[in-house]
């Protein structure tokens, strides 16, 4: 079996040519290869296949084996890798998701896919709510950009126990299905600095469809403009609010970091 490894921001994923049929066991498959010492090594592992709806079907499986419905890194990767394997030779397309149809606009260097803008659709922001976690009261915004987020502002980003509150908040039954978990602080009207815990995977440098969660968890407070910078610990994403349509647009870049062929 062939696969390629990408990442966005440090965001790193397993990429599965699955045109011809999915593993027997993709949950356990991704839980093998993503261990970073015995396996491949990744936040998990997405398999590319055909589509009815769309121009491509990507399904993700978190590091721990759990099916994620969407990931913001992984679908502009996904854009690079069926480009650049010769899957397509559209620049502009639409891959189906458990989140639903997501497009995807590559943008080319030399020949090569360096970076992708992606219509993340219309989030869900609910209004602010109060829950209890490590023997605190923690007031977050609910967020669904097709998965499950919880946004919090945080002063101390750095000195923030991030894994130890991602995983008391992932298993409170008010979020049945476990959620991400964002912290962050705004500097600027046009900027915010984040760090991300996610469901199935644990901390993450990166994640597309968290820092579209939180910039819109902002601008719907007022707190920022539609148009803003969100500062990740593997680089900066670039998201608008679009008034247009109501859709979110997340624009970043898109890196491959080898090829291989399993042995067994």
């Amino acid at each position: 079996m062939k696969f390629s490894k990408l990442h966005g921001l440090g965001n790193d994923y397993i990429f599965l040519n699955c045109m011809g049929g999915m593993p027997d066991d993709p949950g356990g498959l991704a839980r093998k290869l993503s261990h970073r010492h015995f396996g491949v090594g990744g936040d998990g592992v997405i398999c590319i296949g055909p589509s009815e709806s769309g121009d491509f079907r990507m399904r993700i499986f978190n590091a721990d084996g759990s099916e994620g419905e969407m990931c913001g890194n992984g679908i502009r990767c996904a854009g690079k890798y069926v480009y650049e394997l010769g899957l397509t030779d559209r620049t502009r397309l639409v891959f189906e998701t458990l989140a639903g149809l997501r497009r995807v606009e590559l943008q080319l260097t030399g020949g090569r896919v360096t970076c992708a803008v992606v219509d993340m659709g219309i989030p869900a922001v609910a209004p602010p709510r109060r829950v209890f976690a490590l023997g605190r009261t923690c007031t977050g915004t609910p967020v669904s950009m097709g998965n499950p987020h919880f946004v919090l502002e945080e002063e101390h980003l750095a000195q923030a126990d991030l894994a130890a509150l991602g995983r008391a908040l992932e298993q409170l039954p008010c979020f049945p299905g476990g959620v991400n978990v964002e912290l962050i602080r705004v500097t600027a009207r046009d900027e915010l600095e984040m760090r991300v815990w996610e469901r199935g995977s644990g901390e993450t440098l990166a994640c597309g469809t968290g820092a579209c969660a939180a910039a819109a968890a902002m601008i719907r407070a007022g707190r920022l403009d539609r148009q803003v910078r969100v500062r990740l610990p593997g680089g900066v994403l670039e998201v608008e609010w679009s008034p247009r349509d109501g859709h979110v647009y997340m624009t970043g870049p898109t890196v491959a970091v080898f090829h291989g062929e399993l042995a067994d």
